[in-house]
């Protein structure tokens, strides 16, 4: 009874403490390079360099983030080993998001700065990231409560991300911009997220209980060596990174930027039509936010999976033909872009969910064939993935600007707000001098920004189906039998 008790209150404490961290996220990643397109002037040069450094940000986060799984790992505290990296790293993270939006550096002063930031949020973010997650495998070991925290959780993320992907946009962009420019109204956004994420945190920190019965074992060394056999040693644990940043990667260059530059190119500098555009095409995926843990009871894994394949795939042509064929700025090639991508959002966020799961469950895997768990480290894969994947996006994001010349009108952009912020023009003028600059979008830009969002999503898309039906092998079945192996060594130890 107790232990049903200790669920039922972590299902509701454990998944509220990442709203906030999900709007610093979406912050940071879906909004940090639309925040420097459009308040600052950039070069190709200065503009390459900030793509360089978030790349190498990631790069350097495949070892920061296994090597604080392993810290996480061997911390012994009477708070366990997640809370005190969940409390240590959101405060820090929260005064680098302040910082990284609210400085008014430009050139290659701001470039610098950024580096430095972005270094920092790597850190930061991961310290909690691993701990929040890494906490899931602690709080059962059942498959099917695991299912319902996992679930859950990522319904709060998404309440989090969905909230921040909504307002900031229609507080940054149009007449309903805070302050009159994007800078201050980025600035002032900031400083309330870096609020909110410590406050949320604090319902998991106080209220969620994790097991903690590793705690009276001996903590192990912090050891490269350690890192790496944990990894390269599950076959399967390898396979599903490499599945799931394949995924990461198409299912996040819509939210990465290419997504607000095509509606801001096509229908206007109006921050609330970008907005609806999130808004509908996320809120299907509230849906399986709350009723995934029942549907994964009736429909395996890989059926769910080509079944999602399927839905995403109506949605990527529901997107593509009209947005092709259609004029830009008509009502029509809206809408069909908007259904579009609310159904091909909705099969990416199941294989998110897919994803998610079946990285957890090689916690087992580990267990089965090494008898050590290594939670921690495991989790640290996840984060990773998310960052690199992002990362990525950036990468390629960053290419299709410079291939199609995006950067001659964000730049024109940057300019007139800073002009707004100066005062030296009204926000009147400001929007209507941005709409003389739009109307200069050819359609070539247009249609290449709509391939990036589309059919290069779809690939990788179909591309992680196949790799994960022919090579992810801990189906339902193989996991139950993985447990009820362990439980038997488990019982035939104890009598022993």
């Amino acid at each position: 009874m107790e232990d049903l008790k200790l669920r039922k209150k972590n299902l509701i404490m454990f998944p509220l403490g990442t709203v906030g961290r999900d709007m610093v996220y979406n912050l940071f990643t879906s909004q940090l390079l639309t925040f420097v397109l459009f308040t600052r002037f950039l070069t190709a040069a200065q503009l390459t360099a900030i793509t360089a450094i978030m790349v190498a940000a990631r790069v350097f986060d495949a070892l920061n983030g296994p090597i604080m799984g392993n810290i996480i790992e061997r911390t012994r505290t009477r708070y366990g080993k997640f809370k005190p990296w969940l409390v240590i790293g959101i405060l820090f993270t929260s005064l680098v998001v302040y910082l990284m939006f609210n400085t008014k550096l430009q050139g290659w002063g701001f470039v610098w700065f950024f580096g430095v930031m972005y270094f920092m949020y790597s850190i930061a973010y991961t310290m909690h990231d691993i701990s929040y997650w890494g906490m899931v495998p602690a709080l059962s070991s059942d498959a099917n409560a695991r299912n319902q925290f996992t679930a859950r959780a990522t319904l709060f993320a998404g309440i989090g991300g969905t909230s921040a992907s909504i307002l900031i946009p229609m507080l940054t962009a149009g007449s309903l911009t805070i302050g009159g420019s994007a800078s201050v109204a980025y600035g002032r956004i900031a400083l309330a997220v870096a609020f909110l994420a410590p406050l949320f945190l604090c319902f998991t920190i106080f209220g969620a209980r994790e097991r903690r019965d590793d705690m009276q074992e001996k903590a192990p060394p912090i050891s490269l060596k350690k890192i790496f056999t944990t990894i390269f040693s599950n076959d399967q644990l390898l396979w599903v990174s490499l599945i799931f940043l394949i995924q990461q990667l198409g299912n996040n260059l819509v939210l990465g930027g290419i997504g607000s530059t095509y509606i801001y190119f096509e229908f206007g500098y109006t921050g609330g039509l970008y907005s609806l555009f999130t808004t509908v095409g996320m809120s299907a995926t509230a849906f399986l936010m709350i009723f995934y843990p029942a549907i994964s009871r009736h429909i395996t894994r890989k059926k769910l999976m080509g079944l999602m394949m399927l839905i995403s795939s109506a949605g990527y042509v529901l997107m593509f033909l009209p947005g092709l064929l259609l004029p830009a700025g008509n009502t029509v090639k809206f809408v069909f872009i908007v259904i579009g991508y609310m159904l091909s959002n909705f099969g990416q966020y199941c294989y998110y969910l897919i994803m998610m799961i079946s990285i957890i469950n090689t916690v087992e895997y580990n267990e089965y064939k090494t008898g050590s768990r290594d939670e921690a480290i495991i989790a640290s894969l996840r984060p990773f993935i998310t960052k690199f994947s992002s990362a990525l996006v950036v990468a390629v994001t960053s290419f299709t600007y410079i291939i199609l010349g995006v950067t001659d009108f964000t730049n024109r952009i940057s300019t007139l707000e800073q002009s707004c912020t100066q005062g030296l023009i009204t926000e009147t003028d400001k929007l209507s001098q941005i709409a003389q600059v739009l109307q200069g979008v050819r359609s070539v830009q247009s249609a290449g920004l709509l391939i990036a969002m589309t059919l290069l999503p779809w690939l990788l898309m179909f591309l992680s189906y196949i790799l994960y039906k022919r090579h992810y092998k801990l189906d339902e079945e193989e996991y139950e039998r993985i447990c009820g192996e362990i439980e038997s060594r488990r019982r035939a130890g104890a009598e022993a």
